[in-house]
Order: C-alpha cells, then sequence, then structure tokens
C-alpha cells in the first residue's frame, strides 16, 4: 500500500497565533481532529482536538460559563500546540507509518517535502479506513 493512497489532503491549517476560539469554531463545524500549525507555509506544530479539550473548561458554551472560563479561549495556538513533531516524506512506506503509530503516543503523521512544507496528514481513523477497504476488496 502507497503512502498516497493513505494520505488526507484535506488538511486546515491555523497559524501560531490564532485563539483557542478559532480552533473551537473549526472544530465545532467540520469533522476535523487535527489542524496543522503553520507560518509562512511551514509546519510548526500540531493541535488536535483533544488538546483544545484539556485547554478549556468542560462549562464553555453553557450558564455555568465564568469569565475566566470564557477567557481561556483568548489563549493562543502556540501555548498547547505540539511542537516536537513527528513527520514523514512522500516516499514513506504503510510501514513506516504503522511503526510510527506502534512506537509513539501521537494520533496523525503529518506529510511534509523537504522544505518542512505540509502536503497532507494521516491518522489513525486513515489506516483504519485502509485496512477496512483492503478486506472489502478480498471477499
Amino acid at each position: 500500500m502507497d503512502i498516497k493512497d493513505l494520505l488526507n489532503e484535506k488538511i486546515v491549517t491555523v497559524e501560531m497565533d490564532d485563539s483557542l476560539r478559532v480552533v473551537k469554531e473549526i472544530f465545532d463545524n467540520t469533522n476535523f481532529h487535527h489542524l496543522l500549525v503553520v507560518e509562512r507555509g511551514k509546519l510548526y506544530g500540531v493541535i488536535s482536538d483533544r488538546d483544545l479539550l484539556k485547554a478549556i473548561n468542560p462549562n464553555i458554551g453553557t450558564i455555568r460559563e465564568t469569565v475566566q472560563d470564557a477567557a481561556v479561549l483568548n489563549k493562543k495556538v502556540h501555548q498547547i500546540m505540539t511542537r516536537k513533531l513527528i513527520t514523514l516524506g512522500l516516499d514513506a512506506s504503510f510501514y513506516d507509518v504503522l511503526e510510527i503509530f506502534d512506537q509513539h503516543k501521537v494520533s496523525c503523521i503529518p506529510i511534509v517535502d523537504a522544505e518542512k512544507k505540509a502536503l497532507g496528514i494521516i491518522s489513525w481513523r486513515d489506516i483504519l479506513r485502509a485496512i477496512k477497504s483492503d478486506l472489502d476488496e478480498r471477499r
């Protein structure tokens, strides 16, 4: 299986100084679970829906929301993003992807070119879809 078959080229990016309010709006209104953090086209980090959930109070958006809860949404992406990225290039194999998911506690792998420009992303959901598709074809 080629990495290009797994690659999800539909990516959403944010910048380091975007607020968590922007991130929350994206996650609330899309089916994306990871946002790539870029500056001038270069990948610097990833923020997941779980990163956001850890950073904000569950009372946000409810009648129990306090001023302090709402103020957290003014924090910047760079304050909670994952900076130590594990990335792959288009020349990586399916087994490289599996090894990273097995060896590291990551839920996505950004695919980048030599200049660290994001080309796409592979999540564990993409792996499951590919395996299911392969199994369906074999039936």
